[in-house]
């Protein structure tokens, strides 16, 4: 187990901090993609479609899509159990043209128990206003399968669940003039403020002073005017510029799998931890009295318990050096030789005790 947390621990260790391209450390404003949402029917299911009893809004679409294609079907009992109601999503990519054409993804909303093999019949998707942007239209691509018997079933992946690659075309384009910003915003991913200045610098350098401008840990401002192009020729001059991030040093634990990851930049204060366990085991057990051969009374059971008491010797005060490097933190650490969950109460002691030097995050 010991092995593990170590080689958990020095995943975070890189060899040496190295520049990183601007377009991975910030987003473009107005640059991105916008989440697209329509319900739909999909057909044609082997009979794992939504049982309509549960379902009626399934039988209410189904319904309404028939009367649209001219079949009058006012009061028909509609019974089918290759029909499922879903929902469909997708993101409009930044820059998207009609005619494009983009993923969705299809999910069940009732109580079909698989979508393999259906087709999605023609479902309208709309942004946030209301419009409709793009029409949704194909063979479903189920993530999962399912069997069952009269007296067993098995699931395997999520079969209520699917894709359609290239399964929607765009009808209508996001009113954006991106040609005529004469300013952009980026947005850094993490906010720092070394970093937003490190960007700053590099912008100028490239594009010439006065170019760029930290207005915050989090935003740098891009005069595009200045530069004498268009929006587009500038930020592919800017995108690919080398910068060296910094970022905050950071412990992230997650308590149910005993994984702990970090930072580069972590400290520790010069501390010494001691750890050792305490375990009481109790156990019950009953015994049966009975009277004896013809005698008056009755057999009871009597409960009796054994309580074991155990103390473990413990690792010891093993002292942590304080300042150092993240590969002497991890050697201090492991020094204790504990399991991993008694690593995360040792990390979170000493983060108590104020000797730990960066954020602590438990998951």
């Amino acid at each position: 187990m010991i092995r593990l947390i170590a080689a958990l621990l020095l995943l975070a260790l890189p060899a040496a901090a190295g520049p990183v391209r601007i377009k991975d450390l910030v987003e473009f404003d107005g640059v991105r993609g916008n989440d697209l949402v329509g319900y739909g029917l999909v057909v044609g299911l082997n009979g794992t479609g939504d049982g309509l009893r549960n379902a009626p809004f399934t039988e209410e679409m189904m319904a309404n899509l028939l009367e649209r294609l001219g079949v009058n079907v006012t009061g028909e009992d509609l019974r089918p159990k290759n029909v499922a109601a879903v929902f469909v999503t997708a993101t409009l990519p930044p820059f998207a043209r009609a005619g494009g054409q983009i993923d969705v993804t299809v999910s069940a909303i009732g109580d079909a128990k698989s979508l393999l093999g259906g087709t999605l019949v023609m479902t309208p998707l709309n942004g946030a206003d209301g419009q409709i942007y793009a029409v949704a239209q194909g063979t479903v691509i189920a993530g999962g399968i399912s069997a069952e018997g009269e007296a067993a079933r098995v699931v395997q992946g999520v079969p209520t669940a699917g894709s359609i690659p290239s399964g929607a075309r765009v009808e209508r384009e996001v009113d954006f003039d991106f040609a005529g910003l004469q300013e952009l915003r980026l947005a850094l991913r993490s906010p720092d403020f070394t970093t937003a200045a490190r960007i700053e610098t590099a912008i100028n350098r490239e594009l010439g002073r006065g170019a760029a401008l930290m207005l915050d840990s989090g935003t740098v401002a891009l005069r595009l005017g200045s530069a004498g192009a268009s929006p587009a020729h500038v930020l592919a001059r800017i995108e690919n510029l080398p910068v060296e991030p910094q970022t905050r040093a950071r412990v992230v634990v997650d308590q149910r799998s005993g994984t702990i990851v970090m930072g580069e930049n972590v400290r520790i204060s010069r501390v010494a931890v001691a750890q050792g366990n305490l375990t009481l085991r109790i156990e019950e057990s009953a015994a049966v009295i009975q009277p004896n051969p013809f005698a008056e009374g009755e057999t009871v059971v009597v409960p009796q318990s054994s309580v074991d008491l155990q103390t473990e010797p413990g690792t010891g005060l093993a002292e942590v050096t304080g300042g150092a490097t993240l590969s002497e933190v991890v050697a201090g650490l492991n020094a204790l030789g504990v399991a991993p969950h008694d690593m995360i109460d040792i990390l979170k002691s000493i983060n108590a005790a104020g000797a730990l030097h960066a954020e602590f995050v438990v998951n």
